[in-house]
């Protein structure tokens, strides 16, 4: 989704289309720290 994104902003200049970009690569983002907290619990667990 992220290049898709990025190639309809390349193509048009659309300003909200950057601005989808920018939203959606932030989630991105989010989603793979989420990911490496729950993969660290896994490894070190609480006792």
């Amino acid at each position: 989704m992220l290049e898709f994104t990025w190639k309809v902003f390349a193509g048009t200049g659309n300003i909200n289309t950057y601005l989808l970009f920018k939203e959606l690569e932030r989630e991105h983002q989010n989603e793979q720290l989420e990911t490496e907290e729950d993969q660290t619990g896994v490894d070190f667990p609480i006792t």
